[in-house]
């Protein structure tokens, strides 16, 4: 190795040790500024848990709803009432036209003895009722087909289908209270809790940004404070040389260090509120096991997406207040 080369590499290492030795000292400035005055830290600490707390708690309202409302759209079924003279063929083929519809999810055969079995098993005839039924020259039981919708609050195009099909209409039982009905308690409370769900993703929007503005603000003022506090050390610095980035890099670390902590805080409380509401959520139907395993599994995840976004709060508030007071470009 030539002299030049061990030159060049000592002044390489050189320069990397006071790179490292000017990022530590910013560091431990920006820690001293974060444990400097006790109350604004507090006060800065806690507005921005509470932000960092309500956009969690949008996430899991939003995932946690959306969740609940395709939970209910797979249990919900339109039932399509066949006669009881439907053949084998006709059955086949109304299952296969039923299910190319693009609105369609799964078609469910029940047939004539199903369809006994399950109104016995139901307890709603009566003992007379059954004796008369048995006496019919003709049981009426029929075989049917519910299909599973996309979404069961907009058949417009299945309920067409159903009733412009030749072959449909022939095989559909016209009794009354047996014809197909797109509409019912089900499909209603799956548009309520739709509504529900967007209203909370709006709501949650609202509020997380509201308090994002409050967070910058009070982070914003507190980084003010702590440049007044060091004016006379600031101008010092400015008048030996200093770069702009060793002087702002102690204001930026201690804005990290507010989105850090209120991060840990917001993402333990937010999780712990989250597993004690759960069993009272799945009680009233509410579909949470998703959101559970997810949670339990990429929690660490969940915890350095919240962290980013507690620093990215507190680096623009900073640079933001350094840009201003300092004059920095």
């Amino acid at each position: 190795m030539s002299k030049n080369d061990i030159h060049a590499q000592l002044g390489g290492n050189k320069r990397f040790r006071r790179k490292w030795i000017t990022w530590m000292r910013m560091m431990r400035y920006g820690v001293n500024n974060f444990t400097r005055n006790i109350w604004l830290t507090t006060a800065a600490t806690a507005v921005m848990t509470i932000t960092l707390l309500i956009i969690f708690t949008t996430f899991v309202a939003r995932v946690v709803l959306n969740d609940t409302v395709q939970d209910i759209r797979n249990k919900v079924d339109i039932p399509i009432n066949l006669k009881s003279s439907a053949t084998d063929e006709q059955i086949a083929n109304l299952r296969k036209k039923f299910a190319q519809q693009p609105d369609v999810v799964q078609v469910n055969y029940v047939s004539k003895e199903q369809t006994k079995e399950n109104l016995l098993d139901s307890g709603k005839l009566t003992a007379d009722q059954l004796k008369i039924i048995a006496e019919l020259p003709e049981q009426p039981y029929y075989p049917i087909l519910k299909l599973v919708v996309r979404d069961p609050s907009n058949t417009t195009a299945l309920e067409r289908f159903v009733k412009e099909d030749d072959e449909v209409q022939d095989a559909l039982n016209k009794q009354p209270g047996l014809q197909p009905s797109f509409s019912g308690d089900r499909a209603r409370s799956i548009g309520t809790i739709s509504g529900w769900a967007s209203a909370a993703e709006r709501g949650g929007l609202v509020a997380g940004i509201i308090f994002i503005a409050i967070s910058m603000l009070i982070i914003f003022n507190t980084i003010r404070m702590s440049i007044f506090s060091r004016k006379d050390e600031i101008e010092m610095m400015k008048l030996i040389g200093a770069d702009k980035s060793f002087i702002r890099g102690p204001f930026v670390v201690e804005a990290v260090m507010y989105g850090f902590f209120a991060a840990l805080i917001a993402t333990g409380a937010g999780v712990s509120l989250f597993l004690a509401a759960e069993p009272k959520l799945s009680a009233y139907g509410v579909a949470t096991n998703d959101l559970h395993t997810s949670l339990v599994m990429y929690s660490p995840v969940v915890l350095v997406v919240m962290i980013i976004i507690g620093a990215l709060i507190g680096v623009i508030s900073s640079r933001l207040a350094v840009r201003r007071y300092l004059k920095l470009s």
